[in-house]
């Protein structure tokens, strides 16, 4: 992954360059505080034989999303607050939509609603914390 479009400028993305795009989502809006991810939920997520969706690849791309919408390299989670609001079957594209609406010192915290077209299947709260270095160092 490198930079991201966004209303026609290119934002870097600074964070989770390596993060798969088949497991959590690919970065395709990145602006200041705020970011979108999408991912195709794929039969290799499933849990079962009528295609159940594991929520934590649901989980995943928000916090992906979270993670992005900070886009510091030294962005980590440190506790998040979701609740799943529909399942998600193979074959579904959902998307993550993600703001930071608080920063106190290293805390950010971000809100993140994850769809399946116009339909909620996900919200919550994320608490980012950007670290002075980054934490396996």
């Amino acid at each position: 992954m490198g930079d991201v479009m966004s209303d026609g400028k290119t934002e870097e993305l600074k964070t989770h360059r390596l993060a798969s795009m088949c497991l959590v989502g690919k970065v395709i809006e990145l602006g200041d505080g705020y970011s979108r991810v999408k991912l195709e939920c794929g039969p290799e997520m499933a849990v079962d034989e009528k295609g159940l969706i594991h929520g934590g690849f649901t989980f995943g791309c928000a916090d992906l999303a979270a993670m992005v919408a900070v886009n510091h390299p030294n962005v980590v989670l440190g506790k998040a607050e979701v609740r799943f609001t529909k399942p998600i079957r193979v074959g579904d594209i959902i998307e993550a939509e993600a703001r930071v609406v608080e920063v106190s010192g290293k805390r950010h915290v971000v809100d993140v609603i994850v769809k399946r077209g116009g339909e909620t299947v996900l919200e919550g709260k994320f608490y980012c914390y950007v670290l002075e270095k980054h934490v396996l160092d």
